[in-house]
């Protein structure tokens, strides 16, 4: 008789037993099930500039194809370094305060990882990108989420404030802001830099969308605040600014002390970055033209899509548009349905796909808004916004 024991693959305790598939995944399998016009995820439906492809293609067929430096090519540094001063007058010295990393999400990670203890406090400002919370957790770290205003979704200073305890390691602050598409002006930026200044508060500023703003604004990079910047890490990602979310290339700029930590974790979690892009992307930072020209771009898709449910049942929100690519519209002069339940009903019945706010928050907070993205085509928009009028 074989009384050997059946395979068995042992149980194990999960580092994130609340973290489920995104709401990311599950409305784009709904969109393509229903063959839905997706206005959920947020990346573009078109291409990249060909020229960015070219100068990817140059470097591999030039033998950039071997392990790059751990912090990123040094041309693609300087590029990063030489950017940052001339759009906000600070200087990051590229060799010890530049590094590439593979996208935002993993720089975010990666800095929670170099400066979080177990049981330090984080601070996150709800509603906010769903990596946050779960990088804090994996850290070690406690997520201690603070709403902003809701509607506007501007921060809170005094609701900030209070948050503070003497466990408070980092705060997390995002703008141009996903989902809601505000931006962040000069004053709020300076609060945040008077309120941090007597503390030992770290700041990680994820700033990915910060060619996106749009009526003329300006972006108020943390780099603009000396204050800030001698306390943060400063996030952004080349796939947002040059149509190329696939690629995960992103940025940290960082004082040389935080970088030094910063790169003991980056060294073991990523190590490094696919070369031909970092040498392709450095070329193509030659030319400024495409950066300083996205504003137009997407501010051209941005009214479009506004301008399209003018006179529809879908409000749009104030004050969210002015960033990003995203723009937030109030339902609930379609229906009583939960943020959740409608964009399941708006794929299925009317075939465009959206994003629930309340995936965003971690009270599932339910405001009946949902995002949609416009970095479509115009035609993908146009065909989103005959849809959305019918309602």
């Amino acid at each position: 008789m074989d009384t050997a024991a059946a395979p068995r693959t042992p149980a194990l305790a999960s580092r994130l037993p609340q973290v489920g598939t995104t709401i990311f995944t599950v409305m784009s399998a709904l969109a393509a099930e229903h063959g839905a016009v997706n206005l959920g995820q947020g990346f573009p439906d078109f291409d990249c500039d060909p020229r960015l492809l070219d100068a990817v293609n140059a470097a591999m067929r030039a033998g950039h194809n071997q392990y790059p430096p751990m912090p990123g090519m040094p041309a693609l540094r300087d590029a990063v370094a030489t950017k940052i001063e001339a759009l906000h007058r600070y200087q990051y010295s590229a060799g010890s305060e530049i590094t590439i990393t593979a996208g935002a999400t993993q720089a975010i990670l990666t800095a929670l990882l170099a400066i979080v203890h177990p049981g330090d406090e984080v601070i996150v400002l709800d509603p906010c990108y769903d990596s946050y919370v779960p990088n804090i957790a994996l850290a070690g770290g406690v997520a201690v989420r603070v709403p902003l205003t809701p509607g506007s979704f501007r921060p809170d200073f005094d609701k900030i404030s209070a948050a503070i305890t003497q466990r408070t390691r980092a705060i997390v602050i995002n703008s141009p802001h996903n989902p809601s598409a505000t931006v962040w002006s000069a004053q709020e930026m300076r609060q945040l830099d008077d309120l941090l200044a007597p503390t030992d508060i770290l700041l990680i500023s994820d700033e990915v969308y910060e060619h996106m703003v749009f009526d003329g604004a300006e972006h108020q990079s943390a780099a603009r605040f000396p204050g800030l910047a001698a306390r943060a890490f400063i996030v952004s990602s080349f796939g947002k600014t040059f149509h190329v979310t696939g690629w995960k290339v992103g940025t940290v700029a960082a004082p040389a002390a935080l970088t030094a930590e910063f790169r003991k974790v980056h060294q073991f979690n990523v190590f490094t970055v696919n070369t031909p892009m970092q040498v392709g992307l450095a070329d193509y930072l030659q030319e400024p033209a495409p950066y300083l020209q996205l504003p137009a771009f997407y501010q051209a898709k941005r009214d479009l899509f506004r301008r399209g449910l003018e006179g529809s049942r879908l409000r749009l929100l104030p004050g969210s548009g002015a960033g990003s690519y995203f723009q937030c519209v109030d339902f609930s002069a379609v229906s009583d349905l939960n943020e959740s339940d409608f964009c399941q009903w708006l794929t299925r019945e009317i075939g465009v796909a959206a994003i629930p706010l309340s995936a965003f928050y971690g009270d599932g907070f339910d405001q009946r808004v949902v995002r949609f993205c416009y970095a479509k085509r115009d035609e993908t928009l146009r065909a989103g916004i005959e849809k959305l009028r019918r309602i």
